[in-house]
């Protein structure tokens, strides 16, 4: 069927918010956007005189398409070179979604999303549409052809895997530029020690090279490990710079509501790395530096107005 102004601008009201639901039940920007496109043709192509709730009816039909990628990508990630973690992106995106509530922004937090992927498919999306998007459990059901009883428990047991003990920080753009100026101090010092005291003493760090860099077959724990390699990290090398393309220039963002440190190389995104900053510390270094999973970002960083570097001249 042919598609009027009306029915684009109805699609059209709704995309941000169906970015924003596939990003956060697929971690992946780029997966997201396809999914969101794939929508739209259905959308194209529906008898649309015989929806009566559009809203309903894309939400439904990107959820099961979802569905069906995040059974396809968790058979692709047990064959992924490395540590897989979530897209970043940064703060203004509208694929963040909504943010008035703690829930709703932790829900996006690079360490909720790494966390969601201990969950069933249908587990992810019950828990995603309830708690992110504060649909009620007989609107999923509807959504997953459930029963309402059934979403209940599934939400339940949702929670209990997603169960944390610790308070995130909720930061702005000056706060999070203190945070990661502190920690790139600490980090630049070549003392193991002011790296300590800034994470908890479980702290974890984990990266993503995509199999493009070198990256470590599974998270390093503990304070003292990861103050460690993080020193090795950001000891000055011209191999490093090779590497990644050239002498980065580093700045301050705020990614997935979290502070973020940015490297760039010419006018590339070539690493983010977000810290998970708790009431008790930094409970969490994540380092994305995988190029297919930095191009949004990449694109939203050259739009944006991102401040003076922290560092030119590392």
């Amino acid at each position: 069927m042919l598609v009027g102004a009306h029915e684009v601008e109805a699609f059209e009201a709704a995309r941000a918010r169906l970015e924003a639901i596939a990003y956060r039940l697929l971690g992946s920007a780029s997966d997201a956007e396809d999914a969101v496109q794939d929508t739209y043709l259905r959308w194209q192509s529906a008898d649309r005189e015989l929806i009566e709730t559009p809203e309903a009816w894309l939400t439904k039909v990107l959820t099961n398409l979802c569905l069906n990628r995040l059974t396809s990508a968790r058979a692709r990630r047990e064959t992924y070179v490395g540590q897989w973690l979530p897209e970043p992106v940064f703060a203004g995106d509208r694929m963040l979604g909504p943010s008035e509530t703690v829930e709703q922004r932790e829900s996006v937090s690079i360490a909720m999303l790494t966390l969601m992927e201990r969950l069933s498919a249908k587990e992810r999306v019950v828990y995603v549409l309830r708690e992110a998007f504060g649909y009620s459990h007989g609107e999923i059901a509807e959504v997953l052809d459930l029963t309402e009883s059934n979403c209940q428990q599934i939400y339940r047991r949702a929670k209990q895997h997603l169960a944390a003990d610790r308070r995130r920080v909720e930061v702005d753009a000056d706060a999070a530029r203190k945070i990661v100026e502190e920690f790139l101090a600490a980090a630049l010092s070549g003392r193991t020690d002011s790296l300590v005291r800034m994470l908890t003493d479980d702290a974890i760090h984990a990266g993503d090279g995509g199999g493009v860099f070198f990256s470590l077959p599974r998270p390093i724990t503990g304070a003292l490990r990861v103050a460690r390699f993080l020193r090795g990290l950001f000891q000055p090398s011209e191999a490093k710079w090779e590497l990644i393309g050239g002498r980065p220039v580093l700045f301050a963002a705020v990614a997935n509501g979290m502070p973020a440190l940015v490297l760039l190389v010419g006018d590339q995104v070539v690493i983010v790395l977000t810290l998970d900053v708790t009431t008790d510390g930094i409970a969490a270094v994540h380092t994305q530096a995988n190029p297919a999973k930095l191009d949004r970002a990449a694109r939203q960083w050259a739009a944006s107005d991102h401040g003076e570097a922290l560092a030119d001249n590392w």
